[in-house]
C-alpha cells in the first residue's frame, strides 16, 4: 500500500505541515521518520524533499542533512515586495484571458466574501480571500505565473500571521472592483486596483514567531489522500 502514494502527495503533506508549523523551522527532516509519519516508503519522501528544497521550504545542512528552512526577516519582507509586483500582473493577465467559468467563480466568491464580512468569522474570510486570489491567478491563463503566485502565497502564509482585518467589508469591495475590471477586460485598471489593494492590506501581515505556529501532534496520521489527484 505504501508504494501507491505519490511523491506529489507526500510533498503536499510535508509542505502543509511546514506551513502550519507542525514541522518547525530548523527541525531535521529524517527520511525514515517522515516515511513512517506519512505511511510511505523513503523514495517518495526523498523526491518530495528535493522539490521542497527547490521551493525554499527545505535546506540542507552539513552533518544534519535536510532541515526545515529558517527564513530571515529580509527574505520574508522580500516576499511581500514580490507579491506587490506579481499579483497586479496576474490581475492584468486575468482581465485579458479570463473565461466565463472563472468569472462565475469569482463573482460567487465576492458575493460570499461580502456576506461573511458582515456576519462571518475571520477564518471564513481568510479562506475566501485565498480562494479569490487563487482563482484570479488561474484566470491569468499562464501556468508559469499561476505556479509562481501559488508558491508565493504558500510562503507568505508560512512566514506571516494575518491579523483579523478591521476593514473586511472595504477589502471585499476592493475585490469586487478588481473583478469588475477583469470582467470588462480592462487590464490597466485591474492592475492598478490590485496594486492598491495589496498596498492597503500590508498592515494586517505580522511576521510569525515560533510561538505563533499551531503545532500538530507528530504521532497523528496525516491524510495524504486529498493531494493524490
Amino acid at each position: 500500500m505504501r508504494g501507491h502514494i505519490s511523491a506529489h502527495a507526500v510533498c503536499t503533506a510535508i509542505r502543509e505541515d511546514i506551513v502550519s508549523g507542525a514541522l518547525a523551522p530548523g527541525s531535521r527532516l529524517i527520511e525514515e521518520i517522515l516515511a513512517a509519519r506519512y505511511g510511505v516508503s523513503r523514495v517518495p519522501v526523498r523526491e518530495a524533499l528535493r522539490t521542497l528544497q527547490s521551493e525554499g521550504f527545505v535546506t540542507t545542512r552539513h552533518h544534519a542533512g535536510a532541515c526545515v528552512a529558517e527564513p530571515t526577516e529580509q527574505e520574508a519582507a522580500d516576499l511581500l515586495d514580490v507579491r506587490a509586483l506579481l499579483e497586479p500582473l496576474g490581475a492584468a493577465r486575468a482581465a485579458a484571458r479570463r473565461s466565463p467559468d472563472h468569472l462565475k467563480v469569482l463573482r460567487g466568491l465576492v458575493r460570499l466574501g461580502r456576506e461573511r464580512a458582515r456576519h462571518g468569522s475571520p477564518a471564513d474570510l481568510r479562506q475566501l480571500d485565498g480562494w479569490f486570489h487563487e482563482t484570479l491567478a488561474r484566470a491569468a491563463g499562464s501556468p508559469s505565473l499561476t505556479a509562481l503566485l501559488t508558491q508565493l502565497r504558500r510562503k507568505i502564509e508560512w512566514m506571516y500571521a494575518v491579523e483579523p482585518p478591521a476593514r473586511a467589508g472595504e477589502s471585499w469591495d476592493e475585490h469586487g472592483a478588481v473583478l469588475d475590471a477583469v470582467a470588462r477586460g480592462d487590464t490597466e485598471r485591474a492592475r492598478s486596483l490590485m496594486a492598491a489593494h495589496i498596498e492597503r492590506s500590508l498592515p494586517v501581515y505580522r511576521l510569525r514567531r515560533p510561538a505563533d505556529a499551531t503545532v500538530r501532534d507528530p504521532k497523528r496520521p496525516v491524510n495524504t489522500a486529498r493531494a493524490r489527484s
